[in-house]
């Protein structure tokens, strides 16, 4: 090749070269993938149209300008341009790129150094954006999570509602149960047949049962189904109730594909609702009202008891005020019964008087109890009442009576007393036996008049006509009058009178009388082989406190709460021969809670009994004396120094 042909020859490479070049630089400058180059001071000083179009620049803004104006990381790009300055490669590296309009683009960055004599010219960068894809696995993993939240809430709301769950795929015959499924139906495997699980349905509900699962089984169409049935519990064999519930799910075909639903154990609620069956019928066939209410007095509930008792009909009264069966000067008993049932108490045989809807009224005894839920929560109040108008009626009468005949009786036995001391002190006339049988007389005569006036006392109590008539009286004085009146024969029983003579007390004297006659009176019968009865007082602060001690028998702690009921008695062998009607006790705690005071028992049975009771100090007492000395109480040897 002569050497004019070998310039055309290279003049046509160069020319091809030159082509290729374009071609590959009009090829890069168009590539869909971002590109970009950065030298060694991290200025960019190329990059192609797609990088421009990624970012939003225009190559005016973007080329001469340093890398890092356009990475929000600023160590990930130094770290970039570290590796690159070492020859090292950057694969995959991700990034976050800060675009024109503010936006940002996520990427990951792939690129090698060119290097010429071992320094670092520039770098060639490919820039992939994964915005998109990053953005979709966010929402992805977000997704997770809130499937895998609303799976556990699903988890927790089954476990709180005590529900099993199972999954039947009806075109086989496995059925998938959940760790509660298996706990009811009494099963190991959380797999099971479907015809094992038809198998424990109680024979009387097989057929049923096999119906429900067979419509759904052969159904077409979507659906939710829901049943109860009996079952005989696997390993136990006991008798459980079960509550199933469940929608079926289908193919495009139409074909049954799967049945979900879940499975409680309602035996409780059955024995429940049966419960409350058998409750409701013994109350609506009470012959007791029973009525229901709000803490705050609003009628809830009412049977037919109560509808015949006061008039109103359970629609007619329901959602009104309890108020509206209360006469108006007794309505102050309601906040007490409320304040009661909010603190958790029960009052029982509260005798009242209630209103019937014709205005009538009527003697209630109620018995109240507050009514609470399964948290021990107070959420009512139940009130049974008790028509006691004809008991209160015949009590009134028997009070009339007894006052009427210890009135006619006290006549003759004041004349027959009269004559008896007429007899003692004229022996002249009526000789020495004369004397002895009228003070044999006049002790018996005010054993009946003592008892007679118990009686009335007691109609007083019963009919709520006691009357206080107070006073001011030396305290000492009368418990001498009732030492003296008792006159206790022989010397078996001497009492002592410890009470300091300048103590006086504000009360009504002859009800306090009475008081002390019973006490003596008791501890004189209860001391069958004798013994001393000590009587005093003890001062403390503003207040005497006055006992009665004997030596007797004592009280065996079972009967000692039962004490001052009406008519109740010790019966036991030491106590056949002591008479007595059992309503002094019961006069004694009656007048005392009159006086707002009560009266207290210390006794250890074989070892004698102390009464005592408190009442306020009407007068100055003397600074310090001792009074009494009592070896069966608590009062042993006290000084009575005021405190």
């Amino acid at each position: 090749m002569t050497s004019q042909e070998a310039q055309i020859h290279l003049k046509r490479e160069n020319a091809q070269l030159k082509q290729r070049v374009s071609e590959l630089s009009e090829f890069i400058e168009n590539a869909s993938m971002p590109l970009h180059w950065v030298n060694g001071d991290g200025i960019i000083i190329w990059a192609n149209k797609a990088e421009l179009d990624l970012l939003g620049y225009t190559k005016e803004e973007y080329i001469g300008a340093s890398i890092y104006d356009f990475h929000s990381d600023q160590d990930k790009i130094t770290a970039i341009l570290h590796m690159l300055a070492n020859n090292e490669k950057v694969n995959d590296y991700p990034a976050t790129l800060k675009c024109k309009n503010g936006s940002f683009k996520h990427v990951i960055i792939n690129s090698s150094a060119l290097m010429k004599g071992g320094e670092f010219v520039h770098s060639m960068c490919f820039t992939k954006d994964i915005t998109e894809s990053l953005i979709a696995e966010k929402r992805r993993a977000s997704l997770t999570a809130m499937l895998a939240e609303k799976e556990e809430r699903l988890r927790l709301a089954l476990a709180t509602t005590e529900l099993g769950t199972w999954d039947w795929d009806s075109n086989g015959e496995i059925v998938q149960l959940s760790d509660r499924s298996r706990q009811i139906l009494g099963l190991k495997s959380d797999e099971e047949f479907a015809n094992v699980l038809l198998d424990l349905v109680y024979p009387d509900d097989r057929t049923y049962v096999f119906q429900q699962v067979k419509q759904r089984s052969d159904s077409n169409s979507d659906g939710h189904f829901e049943f109860t049935c009996r079952i005989i519990k696997k390993g136990s064999n006991s008798l459980i109730w079960i509550k199933v519930q469940g929608a079926a799910y289908f193919s495009n075909a139409q074909k049954s594909r799967r049945i979900i639903g879940t499975i409680m154990d309602i035996t409780d609620q059955k024995k429940a609702i049966a419960k409350s069956a058998e409750l409701v019928a013994i109350i609506d066939s009470s012959y007791d009202a029973i009525i229901g209410k709000t803490l705050e007095g609003i009628i809830t509930s009412w049977n037919k008891a109560a509808e015949n008792l006061f008039g109103y009909t359970a629609e007619e009264i329901i959602g009104r005020s309890i108020l509206t069966l209360i006469p108006k000067d007794r309505q102050q008993e309601e906040d007490y019964i409320l304040g009661r049932m909010r603190q958790g108490n029960s009052i029982k045989h509260f005798e009242t008087i209630r209103r019937t809807k014709t205005g009538k009224l009527i003697d209630l005894s109620l018995t109240i109890s507050p009514i609470k839920n399964d948290a021990g929560e107070i959420i009512g109040v139940s009130k049974i009442a008790r028509d006691i108008t004809e008991k209160k009626q015949e009590e009134r009468r028997k009070n009339a009576f007894i006052s009427m005949a210890s009135h006619e009786l006290k006549t003759p036995l004041t004349t027959i007393l009269l004559s008896a001391q007429v007899m003692q002190q004229h022996k002249e006339t009526f000789g020495q036996p004369g004397a002895t049988l009228g003070a044999k007389i006049e002790s018996q005569v005010k054993k009946m008049m003592t008892m007679i006036q118990d009686f009335l006392s007691m109609a007083e109590v019963e009919g709520g006509t006691l009357r206080l008539h107070k006073s001011s009286f030396k305290l000492e004085a009368l418990i001498q009058e009732c030492i003296n009146d008792l006159h206790p024969t022989g010397s078996n029983h001497p009492i002592v009178n410890n009470c300091d003579p300048s103590i006086t007390i504000f009360a009504d004297r002859n009800k306090m009388g009475q008081v002390l006659t019973n006490l003596l009176s008791n501890a004189v019968k209860y001391s069958p082989t004798g013994g001393t009865i000590t009587t005093g007082c003890i001062i403390s602060g503003e207040k005497v406190k006055i006992y009665v001690q004997d030596e007797g028998l004592g009280i065996d702690k079972k009967h000692q709460k039962k004490l001052f009921k009406p008519f109740y008695r010790v019966d036991n062998l030491n106590t056949t021969n002591i008479s007595g009607f059992g309503i002094g006790l019961y006069l004694v705690a009656e007048i005392l809670r009159c006086h707002d005071t009560q009266i207290e028992l210390d006794s250890t049975k074989g070892k004698g009994s102390t009464f005592y009771f408190e009442l306020p100090i009407d007068s100055p007492a003397p600074e310090s004396k001792t009074l009494f000395t009592m070896d069966n109480s608590s009062f042993i040897s006290k000084g009575l120094a005021r405190k």
